[in-house]
């Protein structure tokens, strides 16, 4: 088991005071990225129900943690759209139906690509130098098929391309529509074959934009982010599985 993964796992060992949900081990003590990682997957999983809340004292005992870093995962999780916050009643799930889901990665697409096509006319040395040393992380996190660490790479990977693109407002919408569907991006990563072809996309994509290929950028990044045809069935079906 990877170590990424093995982490992942020490949070899904049995507590009876927080009914069928995962504790935490007494060391490490978890963060609130931890918290937030574990609830997001138990949400997009469907392991918490449309409407439930959360209850905070729950899960701090869970993760044997005081209850400011829970509230910090949940101020997360709502800033991704997972969750919504009633004032007075508490933080309820928010399941994201398949049509928005759709939607918004038909936006990150565009994002994505209009941020790579800027990247290749503003991109300072410093900045290629940064995608390079991401796509690097991502393949070596692929070499070692550990999903878990070629998800943080890849998000590492996307938002240098953001951060390179010359245009502060467009990085900041890109990465907080980013945040709202990175979860379901691990679920595409859990995917037969797609770790290591989402890794060619990068290469490819790395490729255009040192080269100085503006539209080769756009499209490749397009084509990278768009959920169609047979990876839309395999995301579907991902959220399927993972119901049951």
């Amino acid at each position: 088991m990877s170590t990424s993964a093995a982490h992942e796992a020490s949070l899904v060992a049995s507590r009876p005071d927080d009914g069928p949900f995962p504790s935490a081990p007494l060391r490490p003590r978890p963060k609130a990225g931890d918290i937030r990682d574990a609830l997001e997957q138990e949400i997009v999983t469907n392991a918490r129900s449309a409407g439930e809340r959360l209850d905070e004292q729950a899960i701090a005992r869970r993760f044997q943690v005081s209850r400011t870093p829970v509230r910090e995962a949940i101020n997360q999780l709502a800033s991704a759209g997972l969750i919504e916050q009633l004032p007075n009643r508490g933080a309820f799930v928010r399941q994201i139906g398949l049509g928005e889901l759709v939607e918004m990665f038909e936006v990150m697409a565009e994002l994505e690509g209009m941020a790579g096509r800027l990247a290749v006319r503003r991109a300072p040395p410093q900045a290629l130098t940064a995608l390079q040393d991401a796509l690097r992380a991502c393949a070596e996190a692929a070499e070692q098929r550990d999903t878990d660490a070629y998800y943080y790479q890849n998000e590492r990977f996307h938002h240098a391309i953001y951060d390179a693109c010359g245009n502060a407002f467009l990085a900041a919408e890109a990465k907080r529509l980013h945040m709202r569907l990175k979860a379901y991006r691990r679920l595409q990563l859990r995917v037969s074959q797609r770790m290591k072809q989402s890794l060619q996309e990068h290469e490819r994509i790395v490729a255009a934009i040192v080269s100085g290929d503006g539209e080769a950028a756009e499209r490749e990044l397009r084509a990278h982010i768009a959920v169609q045809g047979e990876r839309f069935a395999d995301l579907v079906a991902s959220i399927g599985a993972t119901a049951k």
